[in-house]
């Protein structure tokens, strides 16, 4: 299937599975998080959370569009590989043409985030303007690098640090801050727990991929923790999240609601159980959406445990 068919409905559903809207809910799980963090400390606006919401989406895309290309170009995906078929890979969409793809996301985030900045800040705000300018600009350039570029970063094994970093500490603490303008050191505790789920999810992906990851000299943490050890560190990025988040409630405690979250907390459990059991690459593959969904749950309890 080339490009040149691009109304067949082979070539649509390429697209859907290169966008990967199942990664969506881990996108917006940190921006849902924050803005609840904010509805607790009297600070909401729907405008900047909308805003927030639909950059966070416009960044995953392109983040996923670069991954299909970045992966495919530097030989991760190839034949070998457990997971599911990619578009560039497979030659359903061209090389080129996800490339234009990239561009088309990293503009609309571009213009989503400066639009979002704007708002929160006015023209009066010239530093924190600039401030999440910076930042903006970083997110697009890590969504792009993670396997894409010459040198990814997510083969040299950094994938964990800059998910912890976008999907925990930028991901909560920016719509915090665009909504508060203030910012509390304590909530560092829940975004490092969101970020923690998030890396997760990664982890999950990468002990699938190990195997086939190794032979494109893609240095993952599973990669160079061998399986065992992957499935342990899982295990610690759970407890260690759910560990940050006790810690904050209690610091932090005006209500028996904050500790809603324990309700998800079975779910990370079935989740660390299932992957510590679990051998065979194809099968861990329904454990990578189970564990965004029992984030999501997580950050959604969380919050809402803190607004009651």
């Amino acid at each position: 299937m080339t490009d040149s068919t691009q109304s067949s409905p082979p070539l649509k559903k390429a697209w859907l599975d290169a966008a990967r809207p199942r990664t969506l809910p881990l996108a917006l799980s940190c921006i849902i998080l924050g803005t609840f963090l904010a509805v607790a400390d009297g600070a909401y606006s729907w405008p900047i959370t909308t805003l927030c919401l639909v950059t966070a989406v416009f960044l995953q895309i392109l983040s996923n569009l670069a991954n299909d290309y970045g992966d495919s170009i530097h030989g991760a995906d190839h034949v070998q590989r457990e997971g599911p078929q990619r578009a560039v890979q497979s030659g359903q969409i061209s090389a080129a043409t996800m490339r234009r793809a990239m561009f088309l996301f990293a503009g609309l985030s571009a213009v989503s985030g400066l639009a979002l900045i704007w708002l929160a800040f006015g023209a009066e705000g010239l530093i924190g303007l600039l401030i999440f300018v910076l930042l903006g600009g970083t997110a697009i350039w890590a969504a792009v690098n993670y396997t894409a570029g010459s040198k990814p970063y997510g083969y040299a094994g950094w994938g964990d640090l800059f998910v912890l970093i976008f999907f925990g500490w930028v991901g909560v603490l920016g719509p915090y801050f665009l909504m508060a303008q203030r910012l509390d050191w304590a909530l560092l505790l829940p975004a490092t727990s969101c970020g923690l789920l998030a890396v997760a999810v990664l982890n999950v992906n990468n002990i699938r991929d190990i195997e086939s990851d190794k032979l494109a000299g893609k240095f993952s943490i599973p990669v160079r923790l061998g399986p065992a050890r992957a499935r342990m560190y899982h295990w610690g990025l759970l407890g260690t999240a759910v560990f940050l988040t006790t810690l904050y409630v209690l610091l932090t405690f005006s209500s028996y609601w904050a500790f809603l979250y324990i309700l998800a907390v079975p779910l990370l459990v079935r989740n660390g159980t299932a992957v510590q059991n679990t051998t065979s690459p194809t099968a861990l593959n329904p454990l990578l959406k189970q564990m965004v969904l029992s984030a999501l749950a997580f950050n959604l309890l969380l919050g809402l445990g803190l607004t009651l």
